[in-house]
C-alpha cells in the first residue's frame, strides 16, 4: 500500500511541477491568476488526498474483514480436526475392544470344549484301566495253577 501512495503522490507532484512551476519560469512574473490556479490545485490536491486515504482506509477495513473471516475458517478447520480425531480414537477403541471381547470369548468356549474332550477321556481311560486290573487279577490267579505261565507273568514284572 505504501508503494501505491508513494506512485500517486510521485504522479500529484510531477504533475504539479509540469503544470505550474514550468509555466512560470517560462514568465517573468508571477500573477494574481497564477496564485489563483496554485490555490485551486492545492485545494484539488487536499482533496485528492482525502479521496485516497478514505479509499485506504476501506482497503484496510476490507483486509481486516478478510483476515477476521480466515481467522474463523481455520478455527473450524482445527475444530474439524480435533472431532475426526475424536470420532478416530473412538472408533479404533471399539475395534480394539470388540477383537479383544471376541478373542476372550473363543478362548474360553474352546477351554470349556478342551475341558469336556479330557474328561470325555479320562474317563475312557478310568474305564481301560479297570479293565486291565481285571484282567490282570485273572492272569494272576492262573498263574497260581500253571507254573509255566507264572514264570512269564515274572518276566514281564507282572508278579
Amino acid at each position: 500500500m505504501t508503494h501505491i501512495k508513494m506512485g500517486i503522490s510521485g504522479t500529484v507532484i510531477y504533475l504539479l511541477v509540469s503544470g505550474c512551476v514550468l509555466p512560470a519560469l517560462a514568465l517573468d512574473s508571477f500573477t494574481q491568476a497564477d496564485r489563483e490556479r496554485l490555490v485551486r490545485m492545492e485545494t484539488t490536491q487536499t482533496v485528492f488526498m482525502q479521496q485516497m486515504d478514505k479509499r485506504f482506509e476501506q482497503v484496510d477495513k476490507r483486509f481486516e474483514e478478510l483476515r477476521t473471516d480466515m481467522n474463523a475458517r481455520f478455527e473450524q478447520t482445527t475444530n474439524m480436526f480435533y472431532v475426526l480425531s475424536v470420532i478416530f480414537t473412538t472408533l479404533f477403541a471399539a475395534v480394539f475392544s470388540f477383537a479383544w471381547w471376541d478373542r476372550r470369548s473363543v478362548l474360553i468356549t474352546a477351554r470349556k470344549a478342551a475341558k469336556e474332550v479330557v474328561e470325555e477321556k479320562t474317563q475312557d481311560i478310568e474305564k481301560i484301566r479297570l479293565t486291565v486290573e481285571q484282567v490282570v487279577k485273572v492272569l494272576r490267579r492262573h498263574a497260581d495253577k500253571t507254573p509255566a505261565f507264572r514264570d512269564i507273568m515274572q518276566r514281564a514284572h507282572l508278579l
